[in-house]
């Protein structure tokens, strides 16, 4: 049995506790197809619609993403009035004026804007199972396949848009090979870097396994860990993909009446990866890794500098930052291509570290509402989701492009349900025997 048929003999208690909106116009699918099929093709995509003058084609993922801003605002702070919700979108507002201030670049504010629109196109999947979505699952198990074929593929020819440089918003950006310590060439199929074509073939594998059976998983596992590990070089997807596979198999041992329970529990305690920097930076800080083996050059560069300098620079800076964050686009690819603080910019390889720098400690308490969230989520794949994103953003920051980003808004998107209300109403059971009606008389 799959693990999907498994969660859906388990029941879905959303459906018991909370009114479910009829999906008459599925936008946050569409959004996340959009966005899906433009990143796993991106390098391609790039560069024909630049040759053949579209390039305002790539746009349009983004205008729909928009469009699900509005939609979350409209379904949930003001249909529902959700005070979350209401909350979220009133600090994203200040948190963009501040990020305004600290990049001093109005183009700075739109492109910060732009990269945290995917997030609501996975926080408007709140209240809607993925299951129900069969198009958009068909569409994630195809890229699987193609994003595999591109990787060997590419193996065998240099594509076209390999090294082409493009504009966004004036700053030039190059899809290219990138290489790792030891020499080995990192291959990027059809999307626009190894990570992202690595990132297909990982998102692919885990949103198409629930839905397959035992002889599925044990076939593809070892093919997409080939072309993950060996040609897309991406180690985080690569060691993902493994840890995912674990606990997919332990889950699959238990009885059917177990899996659902064991894999909730599993997703909570993946949130425990959050402390693996602070835990590595206390105890490895300064440390020379790079003496024993080379591979952990890259994990060194983490520790010392990745996920240490950007406080650093911020208290110098901006010392409010760390009440308030430094706002949307810091330390980030808006600082990158579009501020005067360029010499401060460093590459914030961990989603939660860089969220926290952006938004401050108010994501903390953030964080715990999405943590008691997963802990009633009745959806499989948000679980799913959720454990694979917390081990992937270890080393991943995760905002750009979009589809990673957009899946971890998916994961976390149960935090602006309402919980389940409890009836208080006293049911007192009818006597055995009626009182007779007054006859009377004539």
């Amino acid at each position: 049995m799959t693990l999907e048929a498994a969660a859906d003999t388990h029941g879905s208690r959303m459906e018991t506790f909370r009114e479910r909106e009829a999906v008459s116009f599925p936008i946050e699918a569409i959004a996340l197809c959009c966005y899906f099929t433009r990143d796993a093709f991106a390098g391609a995509f790039r560069y024909y619609a630049t040759v053949m003058h579209l390039g305002t084609l790539w746009f349009i993922p983004d205008f729909v993403a928009f469009a699900c801003m509005a939609t979350f605002a409209y379904r949930y702070a003001i249909k529902q009035a959700n005070s979350l919700a209401i909350f979220t979108l009133l600090y994203l507002v200040f948190s963009l004026y501040v990020g305004y201030v600290f990049l001093n670049d109005y183009r700075g504010g739109l492109s910060a804007l732009k990269m945290i629109a995917p997030l609501f196109v996975g926080f408007c999947f709140c209240g809607r199972e993925v299951k129900d979505y069969k198009f958009l699952l068909g569409l994630v198990h195809a890229l699987f396949y193609i994003s595999i074929i591109g990787l060997f593929w590419s193996s065998r020819v240099q594509f076209p848009w390999v090294g082409f440089e493009y504009e966004t918003f004036g700053a030039s950006r190059i899809a290219g090979k990138l290489w790792w310590a030891e020499g080995q060439t990192r291959l990027q199929g059809f999307a626009a870097d190894s990570t992202m074509a690595g990132y297909f073939v990982l998102m692919g594998y885990v949103m198409t396994s629930p839905r397959r059976g035992l002889i599925w998983c044990l076939i593809w596992m070892p093919v997409a860990f080939y072309a993950i590990n060996n040609l897309a070089t991406s180690k985080t997807a690569a060691g993902t993909l493994v840890l995912y596979f674990l606990a997919m198999m332990l889950v699959r041992l238990f009885h059917e009446r177990y899996r659902f329970s064991l894999l909730r529990s599993m997703s909570l305690l993946s949130f425990s990866c959050i402390l693996i920097p602070v835990i590595l930076m206390i105890v490895l800080a300064g440390t020379n890794l790079a003496s024993v083996s080379r591979s952990l050059f890259s994990l060194q560069d983490r520790i010392d500098n990745s996920w240490q300098l950007p406080f650093i620079y911020m208290a110098k800076l901006m010392p409010s930052g760390f009440i308030t964050g430094c706002g949307l686009g810091c330390f980030n690819y808006p600082q990158q291509l579009f501020s005067d603080k360029i010499a401060y910019w460093v590459p914030v390889d961990n989603f939660y570290i860089g969220t926290y720098l952006m938004l401050g400690p108010i994501f903390i308490v953030f964080m715990i509402f999405v943590v008691l969230a997963v802990a009633r989520t009745a959806d499989i794949y948000k679980l799913t989701l959720a454990f694979v994103m917390n081990i992937y953003t270890i080393t991943i920051l995760s905002y750009g492009p979009a589809s990673g980003l957009l899946i971890i808004g998916l994961a976390f998107s149960e935090v602006f349900s309402r919980p389940p209300r409890r009836s208080s109403r006293i049911v007192v059971q009818a006597p055995g025997r009626a009182l007779p009606l007054p006859v009377r008389a004539q």
